[in-house]
């Protein structure tokens, strides 16, 4: 393996375990003590393989060379340089990357720093704010009440939350002005699920009356209310079009957090954790954590265009550190409040990559997770993509534009962080970082650009 220093090393086999085969690094340079941290971020990969990270090795997720299951180590060097440089040009603070290809992990990075202030390097333990990835877990929460018979995803959302009985819809008049008018029909659990239900984060016609009743925005870990009271409140403010009529991306899956709690019995939290978290081993997820661990959460920083990242403040709200530690710690927000790692996420994803399922453990049917990524909401998003019961879903690879395959489904968070599963190569990817607003960075596209080319083998 080589980089900007002139090539720290290669691996070379050292023997075979039983299971999984063991490498070591052959260093071809000197390595002075100074360049440690660099040569573990970049090469991180080899922690794998070496057994010294412990984020995914604890927890038992298989493990493989590249070139094992038709990628190339050589050219997922590739992503290596890419992430680096952007911590080089002070683009990002540091994140980490994990991908799956056939249940296996084949790439680990933990790349530049948790806190830059501090000094503290990445680790691939690190907990991260995955903000709208807490929808995908959400809404495998409501399949599976549908699975043991306590709900129909058809229903309407009022057979479980009263306040949905009759609610309304802003219509602008064309003069900087709305008036309100009643629903067409009742909104059900699926137009949630594909967030078309019509309700957005409270900046549509009748932003006024969200912002007195003050709920705007996605961030609820400052609320010192249960989730319930809010998403009752919810129901009684306008929403931004008819139910089934457009995609309109908001509050829909706290309001299905709501639905799980009054359908189970337990809060969102609890189910969560009994029902998903710790049957897919899920150590590391939760909505708040403990404060003892508080170094071991990712700092947020802000990118704005013209400016380098600036450590964004303390306190409450969407672009600081927020309060996932010190805060209220009594608003479970389904739609953006989980905390989690990239070895945590990446096992949920394989769980849904395997039709349910991981490591014996099973939390949803085949049928249920391929009616989760199946495109439910016509030509609402054009003609590229699709959405599912809590993911979108890729309809015509053309019209994207990008890598990748057909059926492919996925989504991210807004603190710049994302994943995708596509079945057809048998590959996950998480890629977590902590940067809100993240102005003008295109490290998405280049790290799914480099994921894909280091695939090579033939028919895949």
């Amino acid at each position: 393996m080589s980089g900007g220093d002139g090539g720290v090393g290669h691996l070379a086999r050292l023997g075979d375990d039983g299971q999984n085969k063991v490498y070591f690094l052959e260093s071809d340079h000197p390595v002075q003590a100074s360049s440690m941290s660099s040569v573990r971020i970049r090469y991180s990969l080899l922690a794998i393989f070496l057994g010294a990270t412990p984020s995914l090795a604890a927890q038992a997720l298989p493990r493989a060379l590249p070139e094992d299951v038709g990628m190339s180590s050589s050219r997922l060097e590739r992503l290596d340089d890419a992430l680096q440089e952007y911590v080089d040009e002070d683009r990002l603070p540091g994140g980490v990357a994990v991908v799956l290809r056939h249940g296996q992990v084949v790439y680990q990075n933990a790349f530049g720093l948790r806190d830059r202030e501090v000094g503290d390097a990445m680790q691939a333990t690190d907990r991260f704010r995955i903000a709208s990835q807490s929808k995908a877990l959400v809404s495998v929460a409501v399949m599976m009440l549908q699975e043991e018979g306590s709900l129909l995803i058809s229903d309407r959302v009022s057979r479980y939350l009263p306040a949905f009985a009759n609610t309304t819809v802003a219509v602008a008049d064309g003069d900087d002005d709305y008036e309100v008018v009643e629903a067409d029909r009742a909104v059900t659990l699926r137009d949630l699920l594909t967030h078309t239900a019509g309700v957005g984060y409270g900046g549509g016609a009748g932003a006024r009356e969200w912002e007195e009743a003050e709920v705007q925005g996605w961030y609820f870990a400052h609320r010192d209310e249960p989730i319930r009271a809010t998403v009752d409140r919810i129901a009684s403010l306008p929403f931004d079009r008819q139910p089934g009529d457009a995609f309109v991306y908001g509050y829909s899956t706290d309001v299905l957090g709501a639905v799980v709690e009054a359908v189970s019995g337990l809060t969102l939290d609890a189910f969560l954790r009994s029902h998903i978290f710790e049957p897919l081993e899920m150590k590391s997820t939760g909505f708040y954590l403990d404060p003892d661990l508080r170094g071991d959460l990712a700092t947020v920083y802000s990118l704005r265009a013209g400016q380098g990242l600036v450590r964004a403040p303390d306190g409450p709200g969407m672009e600081t550190q927020g309060q996932y530690v010190d805060g209220p710690r009594m608003s479970y927000s389904g739609g953006a409040g989980l905390v989690s790692t990239a070895g945590d996420y990446a096992r949920f994803l394989q769980a849904l990559l395997n039709g349910g399922a991981l490591n014996g453990k099973r939390v949803l049917s085949p049928k249920s997770v391929e009616l989760m990524t199946t495109n439910h909401i016509g030509d609402l998003l054009g003609t590229a993509e699709g959405f599912g019961l809590g993911f979108s879903v890729v309809r015509d690879l053309g019209a994207r534009g990008q890598l990748g395959s057909v059926g492919e489904f996925g989504w991210g968070g807004a603190y710049h962080s994302t994943y995708w599963v596509d079945p057809q190569e048998e590959l996950v990817v998480v890629y977590l970082t902590q940067v809100i607003p993240a102005s003008g960075l295109d490290d998405h596209a280049r790290v799914r650009a480099l994921i894909y080319q280091a695939i090579v083998d033939e028919g895949s």
